[in-house]
């Protein structure tokens, strides 16, 4: 699935929920969809246009000047549909703790247990933020109708979390030397 067809998947489901202004659908990528995407507003207004022109969304004005209020249209919804239902591109992986760990052989004992100590902080945060969302989305309005798959999301979240952890315990197991290992 091309660059575009993505946004538009994004945009198109945004607005699948409830009726958003431009800004408010940047706001809900990022904040609820920001743990698997990232749209910037450089694509969301121009996909906003593309779909309005198509008759995928419709605009209405806001109620600040210049600020449009769009809903997803039937056709939007079929849209959607056809688009859910395709297979999404593989993005090329870039991972920078696994680049620097791949060249460790150049990176001090220290250097690298503190690496891992920020796998860990950042694994064991994003599991704190997905406890909070999860507890969060149960109260949601669109809940019954989105929450399980909402909660999908947030599952494979957890588990990525969860193996981040194991993988930077067995790493500083087999590549530092035990006395670099701190004690329990």
């Amino acid at each position: 699935m091309a660059r575009q067809a993505q946004t538009s998947t994004a945009v198109l489901g945004v607005l699948s929920i409830g009726s958003l202004t431009g800004y408010e659908i940047r706001q809900a990528i990022s904040t609820v969809l920001g743990h698997f995407w990232h749209e910037s507003f450089g694509q969301i207004y121009p996909c906003l246009a593309d779909l309005e022109a198509d008759g995928l969304v419709h605009a209405t004005p806001g109620e600040r000047s210049g600020s449009n209020r769009y809903e997803i249209t039937a056709a939007g919804r079929q849209r959607l549909r056809e688009l859910l239902a395709t297979t999404p591109s593989a993005a090329p992986p870039r991972n920078g703790v696994l680049l620097r760990v791949f060249f460790g052989q150049s990176l001090a004992p220290a250097d690298l247990d503190a690496l891992l100590d920020d796998v860990v902080s950042e694994a064991t945060g994003r599991l704190a933020t997905y406890a909070g969302i999860r507890a969060a989305i149960v109260g949601d309005p669109a809940y019954p109708e989105h929450g399980r798959y909402w909660e999908a999301t947030i599952r494979a979240g957890e588990l990525t979390a969860q193996s981040q952890l194991v993988w930077a315990t067995e790493t500083r197991g087999t590549l530092l030397p035990p006395a670099t290992i701190p004690a329990p």
